[in-house]
């Protein structure tokens, strides 16, 4: 039998979902089994066989999540559950795994898509355009709009000039004209 690799994990999350990246390129054969408490999955990578088999920090709703195979990653997009009987708590998690130990080992967060729990308001939810299209783990996703633009203000460097006293290699004209010989 062929040795099984474990594929490698990227996570990050907003207060209602988490957003899973299987980061395999190319991924052939794949078969996803999401359940309210784990992930199992198994493809094909440059001919190599994956696998994840992960138990959740707490449950999920997996019949409004998720995934699409992409050509460098598997992305999903996993709602969480709320509570039973509060509608409103919705909660970032202190990691991804209930397993401690495994999560060291096996799970890594993508800071592309990371958002402090304080900051979600301004960052809005995951920029889902990759996942248009997905196939669906049993449903839509509602309220999960774009992320919008970048927060005003950030467009460039107001203030830096340019760097004085980096002149060029000596013997250069730093004037810009000149005539040639």
């Amino acid at each position: 039998m062929a040795k099984v690799n474990t594929a490698p994990i990227k996570w990050a999350q907003r207060s209602d979902s988490l957003y899973i990246t299987i980061a395999l390129q190319d991924v052939k054969e794949e078969s996803i089994d999401l359940s309210d408490s784990e992930l199992k999955f198994k493809g094909k990578s440059n001919d190599k066989e994956y696998e994840v088999n992960i138990e959740f920090f707490k449950s999920v709703d997996a019949k409004d999540s998720t995934y699409k195979v992409l050509p460098r990653s598997v992305q999903m997009c996993v709602m969480k559950n709320k509570p039973e009987g509060d509608d409103e708590t919705e909660e970032f998690w202190p990691r991804l795994l209930k397993d401690k130990a495994l999560e060291k080992n096996q799970v890594k967060i993508d800071w592309d898509r990371y958002v402090d729990e304080d900051e979600e308001e301004e960052a809005g939810g995951f920029d889902m355009s990759a996942l248009e299209g997905g196939m669906g783990m049993g449903g839509g996703m509602p309220g999960m709009g774009g992320m919008g633009g970048m927060p005003p203000g950030m467009g460039g460097m107001p203030g830096m000039g340019g760097m004085p006293g980096m002149g060029g290699m000596p013997g250069m004209d730093m004037d810009g004209g000149g005539k040639l010989k």
